[in-house]
Order: structure tokens, then sequence, then C-alpha cells
């Protein structure tokens, strides 16, 4: 007598071949999770059939959960079959993508350069902060306070004046100098204090080859009980021997409205006396408009140009070829 399977054997027989097949054809990753969501998820074809079980005789039920779990694990074998062989041909796929044709004409892409302003900037930092200072920044829009009036310059000073400094409608300006960082720093920070101030700055300048109304300068600051001018000269001489190498340097007497006693700073570059800063003690009356004791506490500052060393470093004959954007001019550095 041939033996005649049940409806659920049947069922699951023909869901085992079904599911085979459809798991066989599956082209990506997304049916592939579509068919096991399909056949062994919790709703899938292989749960409804087994819903049936529950009619069975006592005798029946364990060859048909025998056949059920044989099914799943089939399904379950073919699936991670099929899901090797579907990343395995992603991956060859993108390589063959992604193969370098050697054969081939290379393509230029043309690197970035350091402009010369910022490469002069980074070298100064770089010995600055070697020497202990932290750098800092402030805004380049001012009051008249912090870029005069706390910086010792009387009502009737000529650089007050429409001539020298741009003005805003509401009252303030555009800095002149880097000099007002230090005082906002100093407003905020107790003594001892190193510190150095790169930035921008603005003035009614003609533009000729040698002046700008927009430049760089760096201003450097240093506070503390017991500075003189013997620690200023010191700093001043290492910095400019790091810069420029073992070379002469003199120290001329100067007036600055911050500073007292003033100096301005000259190198002896190929064979002439090049002015490279100005420095100076800084005057007492600074140190009240920010809260330090003068009786307590000496510093000195220093400020010079950016363009202007710049110029000298590179042997650059007009300041405005620093911003002309002429790619000829910039890739030379």
């Amino acid at each position: 007598m041939t033996y005649q399977p049940t409806d659920l054997e049947a069922q699951l027989m023909a869901l085992r071949q079904e599911g085979q097949q459809a798991i066989t054809t599956a082209t990506n990753m997304t049916e592939l999770e579509q068919l096991r969501v399909n056949y062994l998820g919790k709703k899938g074809q292989l749960s409804l059939v087994l819903r049936g079980m529950g009619k069975l005789s006592a005798q029946e039920r364990p060859r048909i959960g025998a056949l059920a779990n044989d099914v799943k694990e089939i399904l379950k074998a073919k699936l991670e079959q099929k899901r090797v062989e579907l990343q395995t041909a992603q991956i060859q796929a993108k390589l063959t993508a992604e193969t370098l044709d050697v054969t081939m004409p290379g393509v230029y892409f043309p690197q970035g350069r350091i402009h010369p302003l910022n490469s002069t900037i980074d070298r100064i930092l770089d010995i600055f902060v070697g020497l202990g200072y932290t750098v800092a920044q402030g805004p380049e829009m001012e009051t008249d306070y912090y870029n005069f009036g706390a910086l010792n310059f009387l009502p009737d000073h000529p650089a007050r004046d429409m001539q020298d400094t741009l003005y805003l409608p509401d009252g303030n300006l555009l800095r002149t100098h880097t000099s007002t960082v230090q005082i906002r720093y100093m407003e905020e920070t107790d003594p001892p204090i190193r510190v150095i101030a790169p930035g921008r700055c603005y003035r009614r300048d003609t533009v000729d080859d040698t002046h700008a109304a927009v430049f760089h300068q760096v201003e450097i600051l240093a506070v503390d009980e017991g500075l003189t001018f013997t620690d200023l000269k010191g700093t001043i001489k290492s910095f400019v021997q790091v810069l420029f190498g073992e070379r002469p340097i003199r120290f001329r007497p100067s007036y600055f409205p911050f500073t007292e006693p003033s100096a301005e700073v000259d190198v002896q570059w190929q064979g002439n006396w090049l002015e490279v800063l100005g420095c100076g003690m800084v005057d007492p009356n600074v140190f009240k408009a920010v809260g330090y004791d003068p009786e307590i506490y000496t510093g000195f500052a220093a400020g010079l140009g950016i363009e202007r060393l710049a110029m000298v470093l590179h042997q650059i004959d007009d300041i405005r070829r620093l911003y002309a954007s002429d790619l000829r001019f910039l890739r030379q550095f």
C-alpha cells in the first residue's frame, strides 16, 4: 500500500521546494531579507502552516513537527548560503569598479600653498610660543576706549583724527593696532602673563608699494613683578636672532603713548639698518586702566608689521603683490 502524505506534510514539502527556488533566484540583499520574513518570520508561511498542528492526533504531531524543523533548517541554510554569495558578488563588483587603470593619463590636482603672510605669522607665533607666550585674539571692530583711551592716547592725539582712523556710523571704529587685545586680555587675566596677539588692522593709508589700508600686526605683552628693560631686550634679541639669524641689532629711543621708555628696533640686513618693530615698558597709566597695581607689576610690549617682515624675508618689492591673488606670484611660496 502506497503511503499518502497528510495535508500538512504536503504543504510543508511544497513550502520547502518553493522557498528554495525563490531563494536561489534572489538578486540582492533586500530581496533576500523579504524572502526570510515571508517564509520564516513570525507571520511567515511556515508559521501559518504550523497553526494546523492543533488538529493533528498525538501520533502525527511528532512526525509533522520534525518535518517542520527540517524545512526551517533547510530554508535557513539556503538563506545563509545565498547571503554569502550576494555579499561576495557585491565585493567583487566593487573591486572591479574601483580598479585603477595605470595606463590612463593622470589628472593634475594642484596643491594648495601657504600664503607668505600666513607663513610669516606662523613663524613668529612658533618663536614666541616656544618662549612661553599664549596666543590671544580680539575683535576687529573696537570702541574708542579700547583702541585709544585705555592705551593712554590723549584726547587730541593725531591718531584719533579721521585722516588716520576708520570710524563707523555707530561711533565704533576699525582697530588701528592689535594693542587692543592686550587691554582686553589684561582685564580678564591676573598677572603674570605672557601673551602674543596677531591680527588684521585698518588705517586710512594711501595704498602704494609700501602701504596698505588693511594690514597685519603681531603684538607681544609680558607682565610680572620685577620685569625690566633688560628683559625686553633679551626677548627681542632672541626673537630677531631666530627669525633673521645672528646679526647686529640696535635699539633707538622712540615714543609710543602706551610705553615709557620706548624704542625702535633695527636689524642689519643686506648692509643696511632695517626697522623691524617698536617696543617699550608698559606705561603705568595702562596698568591703572586695567586694574593692575603699577607699584607691584611692570611689563613690556612690542609690535611689528607682518607685511614688512614678509617682504623682507621673501624679497617682495611691492606690498600690493600680497593681496593681488596672482597665482604666478603665490606659486613661488
